[in-house]
C-alpha cells in the first residue's frame, strides 16, 4: 500500500517543484502540501507500527507540518506563523523519538548539536531580522533538538527504523539551513529546489520509520 502512495507524493513533488520554477504559483501553492497528506496516509496504513503512540505524534508533526507549508506559500507576511507551525512539527517528532529510548547521551551527539546550533546562529544572526531573532533561534534550537533525538535513537541500535528517522532528521536540517542561507544571508538560484527535495525526502524517511 505505502510503495503507490510515495509514487504518487514523489510525483506530486516535483510537479510542485517545477510549477514554482516556471512561475505557476498558483498550482504550487495547491501542490505543495499534497506529498504530505500522502505521507500521512502512509504513515495511517502502517501494518506494524513501532508503536501506537509513535504513530499517533508522528501523523501530529505531519499534520502541523502541512500547516507550515500552507502559511509559508502564502507569502512572507505568513512567515511567523509558518515557523510556529514548523516548531510544533518538531516538537512532535522529537517526542516520537524519545519514546524509543532514554536521552542523555553519547555525550559527543550533544557536543555535536551545540556546535551546529553555534555555528548556524554565529553565520546567521547579523542578517536576520531583530524581530524574526528570537523565532529563528528557538525554532534552531527546535530542529537541532530533534535531530539530537533521532541520531540518539539510531546510535543506540534503534534498528531501521531509527536509522530512517535519523536519516531524515538529518535531511530537515540540511533543508531549513538551505532556506535560512538564502533567505536571511545570500539567496542563490538552487535554494527552492534543494529546499523542496530534501523537505519532501525528510518527510517519507520520518513517515517510513513508523
Amino acid at each position: 500500500m505505502w510503495i503507490p502512495l510515495l509514487l504518487a507524493a514523489a510525483v506530486l513533488g516535483v510537479a510542485h517543484i517545477a510549477a514554482r520554477r516556471a512561475g505557476w504559483l498558483r498550482a504550487a501553492f495547491w501542490l505543495k502540501p499534497l506529498p504530505i497528506a500522502l505521507f500521512v496516509l502512509v504513515v495511517a496504513f502502517a501494518a506494524q507500527p513501532v508503536s501506537p503512540l509513535y504513530r499517533s505524534l508522528i501523523v501530529a508533526g505531519l499534520l502541523f507540518s502541512m500547516t507550515g507549508d500552507i502559511f509559508l506559500a502564502l507569502g512572507d507576511d505568513r512567515f511567523v506563523p509558518g515557523l510556529v507551525a514548523f516548531l510544533f512539527a518538531h516538537i512532535f517528532y522529537a517526542n516520537a523519538f524519545a519514546t524509543q529510548w532514554a536521552p542523555g547521551g553519547p555525550w559527543w551527539l550533544i557536543a555535536a548539536a551545540v556546535a551546529i546550533y553555534a555555528l548556524m546562529l554565529s553565520l546567521l544572526w547579523a542578517y536576520v531580522p531583530g524581530a524574526l531573532r528570537a523565532p529563528v533561534a528557538v525554532y534552531m534550537a527546535a530542529i537541532l533538538i530533534m535531530a539530537w533525538l533521532a541520531m540518539g535513537w539510531w546510535v543506540g541500535g534503534g534498528g531501521r527504523s531509527a536509522a530512517l528517522a535519523a536519516l531524515g532528521a538529518i535531511s530537515f536540517v540540511l533543508s531549513d539551513a538551505t532556506l535560512a542561507w538564502d533567505r536571511f544571508r545570500r539567496p542563490f538560484a538552487l535554494a527552492p529546489v534543494v529546499v523542496m527535495v530534501t523537505y519532501y525526502v525528510a518527510q517519507a524517511l520520518i513517515a517510513l520509520s513508523v
